[in-house]
């Protein structure tokens, strides 16, 4: 496997990325994966040495995160051996500070760990000022 940089950080990441839409209980799409078999293309996934996982806070109804969370932890994989990317967008009150804040705490819960490496707006949102947007992202970092 070949690996890069994040961006400006020190954070290492594979080329490939496993995208996790697929994974949770068929609420939204008929073809998404049960538990054992997101499980098992995560640790394939993790056996070739792709170390890093892209979900959403609304993937199958948060499913996706949860089985991606569990799966990691059943499997004793240390946390700083993966890189935790998630979206926001799909909510009440989208991007607004109170929605991030409510829906970050919630992937943090079905992710069962305490930080993403990356959180990613899944959507421009028209509604909500950019600034405010970018406030509750930057007070996330802080």
């Amino acid at each position: 496997m070949e690996y890069t940089r994040l961006g400006k950080t020190d954070i290492e990441v594979s080329r490939v990325c496993v995208g996790c839409m697929s994974f949770g209980k068929p609420t939204m799409h008929a073809w998404t994966l049960d538990e054992a078999a997101s499980e098992q293309v995560i640790c394939h996934a993790l056996d070739l040495g792709i170390n890093v996982f892209d979900t959403a806070n609304c993937y199958s109804s948060g499913t996706s995160e949860e089985y991606l969370g569990r799966a990691l932890k059943r499997n004793q994989i240390p946390r700083d051996k993966v890189v935790l990317a998630s979206k926001v967008y799909f909510n009440e009150g989208r991007l607004s500070k109170e929605a991030i804040q409510r829906e970050i705490e919630g992937s943090l819960k079905r992710l069962g760990t305490d930080y993403l490496d990356l959180y990613i707006i899944h959507r421009f949102d028209y509604d909500t000022p950019m600034e405010e947007t970018m406030e509750a992202l930057d007070g996330l970092v802080q």
